[in-house]
């Protein structure tokens, strides 16, 4: 048997032979289904945590202690658009991004 025999064939069944909506097309709505809980159970969630870390980020202001994704400690001598100047020791001062900040610990050092 080939191809264009086969598809002559299936193209000759009754409509009823074929199948209801619901046989038919199952798969691409449970496609779908899981697509959109996805969404709402995992994209949603981060993009909502990503909008409240940078708003963290923008309220950054001058004397905060932070530490930086690599690990030094300091506290925020000056804050740019896009950098902090960040004072380490006494006239030391690094320019670190603004995305490189991870935690305020001023409130973590008065206890």
């Amino acid at each position: 048997m080939n191809l264009i025999t086969f598809l002559l064939q299936t193209q000759a069944q009754p409509a009823a032979q074929q199948g209801s909506f619901w046989q038919q097309y199952s798969f691409v709505i449970m496609m779908v289904l899981i697509i959109v809980v996805m969404y709402f159970f995992m994209v949603r969630p981060q993009q909502k945590k990503q909008k409240e870390i940078v708003k963290w980020r923008e309220s950054l202001k001058k004397g905060d202690k932070i530490v930086t994704v690599g690990g030094i400690y300091g506290t925020i001598a000056e804050v740019k658009d896009t950098f902090l100047l960040v004072e380490v020791d006494n006239n030391v001062k690094l320019r670190v991004d603004k995305t490189s900040v991870v935690k305020d610990i001023t409130d973590a050092q008065n206890k």
